[in-house]
């Protein structure tokens, strides 16, 4: 049996008089064992663009095991159903599609992106990989190898890429939202073949998983496609634990990493912050898109266009089910490392004291409301974007009402926000990476100092 309902006869996209856009209304179908499929026709092009959700994720992976959820994630695509990891490949190349799977945070998702002729094609494709992946052991080996090489081509090459992830381990100790998504060298040579399998059982299945498909379509059609591919599909035979918010970090602390002969220091400096459903989402875009969200933001401007202390600085807000993390990050070259630390810090409490111009405000929510409509014009857009509402339990009011939300927010609004969400400059969580001879005793200021290598094979000390 299969519940099916329309969300809404509306259909508009764009700026509607400047405030934002109004979703389409798709078809909802909701099968007995906790599958949802949602279903759109647009007909504009021939195209069908297909999301996949499976919730659950890298905050689901076992503690001395980050990374499992994000190589089964890759390993749905090397082999399912009667194809192995060649076939499958030259199957998607052969009808001009793509097809993507990966692990986030708090869930894997397949995006893919079909002629419309092939519609049929990319169910068969989606129920191979999510019913029947072939997990082969040579392939599982490939994968995890090549990912500890990745990140120790970071360490060396390319630090940016791994600020974040020292600075949510560092935040984030022993909860959920500290986990690696990519594990780390000792958490994926821990992970077996095996683990791979378990991992599939216990948390892969029919009761948490959302599909949508938009396109040149029928949607009826499509429907019963669906429900014959997933109906009897089992659900998987562990529940999703439930994760607890992280309280705020009070303080100060420190974490350096050593890479001997850096000429640059990396550095992370952020706190707990919000959630997804946070009520004041707009007020608090429009602060951190002109805190560190734009290149003319305050911080772009103060330290890189006016100081030229940095080549790239920006504002990250991570908003996950439960509050993730605001930090602020950046990189120097070695000697300049406090003065840019320092400035930093004092545009944050310049920002908490005053907030921003009617002028800057404005500038703002132009901003915010020219770069939103364009996340939802193409079918695999809008596809990706009803899945990821419906798989995070947010409804279309949250696309639906933003616009009028951006544009509604006061100067005093923001700053009240400001002051909910930024942390004060007395309690901040620091990742410093450079070189810890030259750099060890200015740092000490920020507060108490832990020190580990850029060599050790995990991201916490």
């Amino acid at each position: 049996m299969r519940l099916l309902f329309a969300l809404s006869a509306l259909f508009a996209t764009g700026l509607a008089s400047g405030q934002g856009v109004t979703l389409p209304g798709p078809e909802f179908v909701a099968l007995e064992n906790g599958a949802v499929f949602i279903v759109h026709e647009k007909r504009d092009v021939p195209l069908v663009g297909v999301t996949a959700i499976v919730r659950g994720g890298a905050a689901v992976d076992p503690d001395d095991r980050a990374g499992l959820a994000s190589l089964l994630a890759s390993m749905l695509q090397k082999g399912a159903g009667e194809r192995d990891a060649a076939a499958f490949a030259e199957t998607v190349d052969a009808a001009g599609a793509t097809l993507t799977s990966s692990a986030g945070l708090e869930a894997i998702t397949i995006s893919g992106e079909f002629l419309a002729r092939d519609a049929g094609l990319a169910i068969e494709l989606l129920r191979d990989m999510l019913r029947s992946p072939m997990l082969d052991r040579a392939e599982f080996t490939k994968l995890r190898d090549r990912q500890v090489d990745l990140i120790r081509a970071s360490k060396d090459n390319d630090l940016r890429a791994l600020l974040s992830i020292y600075g949510n381990a560092w935040l984030f100790t022993n909860h959920p939202y500290g986990t690696t998504i990519g594990g780390d060298e000792t958490s994926l040579g821990n992970i077996s073949h095996r683990d791979l399998g378990r991992y599939y059982e216990d948390f892969v299945g029919a009761d948490r998983l959302t599909i949508s498909v938009v396109g040149d379509i029928d949607a009826g059609e499509i429907i019963e496609s669906l429900t014959a591919a997933f109906a009897d599909w089992r659900p998987a035979s562990e529940p999703l634990p439930e994760i607890e918010a992280a309280a705020p970090q009070p303080g100060r602390r420190v974490l350096l990493v050593d890479k001997p002969g850096a000429t640059q220091t990396y550095f992370w400096i952020g706190n707990v912050g919000v959630a997804r459903n946070f009520a004041q989402r707009a007020e608090l875009d429009i602060a951190n898109t002109l805190f560190g969200g734009r290149f003319t933001s305050l911080l772009n401007n103060e330290m890189r266009t006016k100081n030229g202390l940095t080549y790239g600085v920006v504002s990250s807000l991570v908003r996950p089910a439960q509050p993730g993390s605001v930090a602020i990050i950046s990189y120097t070259k070695t000697d300049s490392t406090v003065v840019a630390i320092d400035l930093a810090i004092s545009l944050l409490s310049q920002m908490l004291n005053e907030g921003f111009s009617a002028e800057l405000v404005t500038s703002g929510k132009n901003y915010i409301l020219g770069q939103f409509p364009p996340r939802f014009e193409t079918s695999a857009q809008l596809a990706g974007q009803f899945a990821s509402l419906h798989a995070a339990g947010l409804d279309e009011s949250y696309v639906n009402d933003y616009g009028a939300a951006v544009a509604e927010a006061s100067g005093e609004e923001i700053l009240s926000v400001i002051r909910a969400v930024y942390p004060r400059p007395e309690n901040l969580v620091f990742v410093i990476i450079g070189d810890a001879e030259l750099i060890r005793d200015d740092i000490a200021k920020y507060g108490p100092v832990t020190e580990m290598s850029i060599t050790e094979p995990r991201f916490t000390p």
